[in-house]
């Protein structure tokens, strides 16, 4: 009897730990499938209390669903069509940062070997010269086009999106009871995401504001850069505060040239700890480390976009855990959820 109790805990355990790895490897081989739809899902529950609104005052569903699939998209469309210009100076910046490097960082061979490799890959692209590097390199519109998968994706993502938004009522209707938690955990994400997307609105320009005072270059991109990545919780500002100590190593000399990371460092750890926790109230009470984790198991799983969706899946399904709970009511510590 003993044995039989065992060996039954036994293939629990294993099939518990096959399950494991069976569904990270799932989601990442996946991924041209399940992340387009994940993300679709999140941004149709963010954008869930509108279409009630709109439903509410007559306008058919249809019509709420193809109004918020334009909007949507569109909307992400010009965040792509913002950013490219930033990612178009970084590349033009490219000699700058090899000189740079060699003077502030020259007994780290590898990464001048590094860099040295990128800038000739850069001139035998130009044919050895370096004023046409902006039209030798395609630009992001160029590259979303020519991945192969990209068209397919954006499909999937607009399908799912407008027929979640269409059918969300109805299919949240059939889970019965549930219905009422799941448009609790619909209308907590919501409201952080609203919340959010204000405190990084307003992060963004106070970025750019200070960044231009200081005299940094590009100062209105850095500004926008910052509100759009202020999205991944801890990666985003990381990258920021990198890509700052590379500008201002390029711009200015001696201590100058922490200047505009370290402003960025302050205005980020204001944000974090006053602004987001007063708009955003006391809503997510979830372990740091799992926050982390979360972030770069997305990030890792399906890059950038996973690296968005991590935060309100994980706020999703956190309020489905806690269905004794009111939504304003939760304890516990607040981490910087931007």
């Amino acid at each position: 009897m003993l044995t039989t109790v065992l060996s039954d805990r036994a293939q629990r355990v294993m099939l518990l730990i096959l399950t494991m790895i069976a569904v990270p490897v799932g989601l990442y081989l996946g991924k041209p499938v399940i992340a387009p739809i994940v993300f679709a899902l999140v941004v149709g529950i963010v954008v869930s209390p509108l279409a009630e609104r709109l439903a509410s005052i007559g306008v058919p569903r249809v019509g709420v669903a193809i109004l918020l699939l334009l909007v949507t998209t569109s909307l992400i469309g010009l965040l792509v069509l913002m950013v490219e210009p930033l990612l178009n100076m970084l590349i033009d910046q490219l000699p700058r940062l090899k000189a740079a490097a060699a003077r502030w960082i020259d007994t780290v061979s590898g990464v001048l070997r590094g860099i040295e490799t990128i800038s000739k890959e850069i001139e035998a692209a130009n044919g050895g010269g370096e004023s046409d590097t902006k039209s030798a390199l395609p630009s992001v519109r160029d590259a979303l086009w020519l991945a192969p998968n990209f068209g397919a994706q954006f499909f999937i993502f607009i399908g799912t999106l407008f027929f979640f938004v269409l059918t969300r009522n109805e299919i949240y209707a059939m889970v019965g009871h549930l219905e009422p938690i799941l448009r609790k955990a619909d209308r907590a994400v919501a409201r952080y995401f609203a919340a959010v997307t204000l405190v990084n609105a307003c992060l963004g320009v106070i970025t750019a504001l200070v960044m231009l005072t200081i005299g940094v270059e590009y100062a209105m991109l850095w500004g926008l850069a910052a509100a759009v990545l202020n999205y991944m919780l801890y990666l985003g500002p990381f990258i920021i505060i990198c890509g700052l100590v590379i500008s201002g190593l390029l711009q200015f000399t001696g201590a100058m040239a922490l200047l505009p990371a370290a402003a960025f460092l302050l205005i980020n750890f204001s944000e974090a700890n006053f602004v987001t926790p007063w708009v955003v109230g006391q809503r997510l009470a979830m372990n740091p480390l799992g926050i982390f984790v979360a972030i770069v198991f997305g990030l890792w799983l399906w890059g950038p976009v996973g690296a968005i969706v991590a935060l309100p899946v994980m706020l999703w399904f956190e309020v489905l855990m806690r269905t004794d709970m009111p939504i304003g009511s939760e304890s516990g510590s607040m981490m910087n959820p931007a």
